[in-house]
């Protein structure tokens, strides 16, 4: 697969994510990054259809668990991108400019145009710190650890990965006027600032050291791709197997109460909040893997998921505004009648079992928005490529 067959070439600010090769961007990351952008519509439209975040039966479980792999794929790649950006600028300091602005953006973006689109209200008294918010502030820390070697940053990035349970008894030993802090960091939970509450979902870290882990990855990218594959494969099954062996210990080491899932479910429900080592071993050795598997493919299914890939920061602002309107539709089809204030509280939103949707439903309202995004997305991806404006750069 080629940048060509996509109708779109390289720039230096594309989605954060260049190639220091003039000739074209590294596809297989850009279709990886599509995988994960259209997986990630699952998720929320599950949160329109009422159906919980897992559950005891494998359908609803897997329903879940399959979107595990976004955020993590999402913040190392991101990462990665910062790396390969930075090669093909060759000034780190512009690569840390660039990053406090954009991460800034998102900031905001999270605070206001995206709770608009999660809620439908203009009552900002209760706000979310979602994935976008974490990403942010991510890309604004990055900017300093941007000026060490690349191997210092991903060895700093895994030791907050591994270390980060250290944070729990550090913060009790704090004094309380900064527990506000220590949540945004690391603990989560409500904060109250000005009169406004904000829901911590995704604090900094883990998630800082997943960034600088992958940047330091993206030094993997830059080899000849025999060798990155081999690397590539090493890292991401050498991940998996890991986490396979001590999930397996843990369950096979602690009985089961009665009425618990199969020991299979039990070893894939990993803590994302925050997000544990385990549950990163899971999701990014996986995701590593398939870097050399997706440089290998081809057609129009390819093509399309890459289009997504390309344009993420694009894709995700449009696709939670037009899940919420079709999500609505679907409610009137089905049942007469809209509901629209059960989501004033969305994605935190509770609906009785009886009236959830079926997951047959659920998937549909999944298919019928991914196709809906797939012609903004390809138009934005080709006018970005061959006339951008410049605000483009962080769009």
């Amino acid at each position: 697969m080629t940048a060509s067959s996509v109708g779109v070439r390289a720039r230096p600010y594309d989605n954060v994510v260049a190639t220091p090769r003039a000739a074209g961007r590294i596809t297989s990351l850009d279709l990886v990054r599509g995988v994960v952008m259209v997986l990630m519509a699952i998720d929320h439209v599950r949160v329109y259809s009422g159906v919980p975040a897992g559950g005891p039966t494998p359908g609803v479980f897997f329903t879940r668990w399959v979107t595990h792999f976004c955020a993590p794929a999402f913040v190392f790649l991101a990462g990665t991108g910062a790396f390969l950006l930075g090669e093909k600028l060759g000034d780190k300091r512009a690569l840390a400019k660039f990053l406090v602005t954009r991460g800034l953006l998102l900031v905001a973006l999270e605070l206001t145009f995206l709770h608009v689109a999660w809620t439908y209200t203009l009552d900002f008294s209760n706000l979310l710190a979602g994935v976008i918010w974490m990403l942010g502030w991510c890309m604004v820390l990055m900017a300093a650890l941007v000026q060490l070697p690349a191997t210092a940053v991903g060895v700093v990035g895994l030791a907050l990965i591994f270390g980060q349970n250290v944070l729990t008894p550090l913060a009790g030993m704090m004094p309380a006027s900064t527990h506000w802090l220590w949540q945004f960091l690391y603990l989560g939970g409500e904060v109250k600032i000005a009169g406004v509450s904000i829901s911590i979902l995704y604090v900094l870290v883990p998630w800082i050291g997943v960034m600088a882990a992958g940047y330091g990855f993206g030094a993997i990218m830059t080899r000849p791709q025999d060798e990155r594959d081999r690397l590539c494969l090493r890292i991401g099954l050498g991940a998996t197997a890991l986490f396979a062996v001590i999930a397996g210990v843990f369950v096979a080491t602690h009985p089961a109460p009665n009425g618990a899932p199969p020991a299979l479910l039990r070893a894939l429900n990993q803590q994302k909040y925050p997000a544990s080592q385990l549950y990163l071993m899971m999701t990014l050795g996986p995701t590593i893997a398939l870097v050399p598997l997706a440089a290998r493919a081809r057609g129009w299914l390819a093509g399309a998921v890459t289009t997504f890939g390309r344009v993420p920061l694009f894709y995700y602002l449009l696709h939670i505004p037009l899940i919420h309107a079709v999500s609505l539709l679907a409610w009137y089809l089905r049942d007469g009648s809209v509901g629209a204030g059960r989501f004033a509280s969305a994605p935190y939103v509770s609906i009785p079992p009886g009236a959830r949707w079926s997951l047959g439903l659920l998937y549909l309202v999944f298919a019928v928005c991914v196709a809906l995004l797939y012609g903004p997305c390809r138009w934005y991806a080709a006018r970005k490529s061959s006339r951008p404006a410049r605000w483009m750069r962080y769009i």
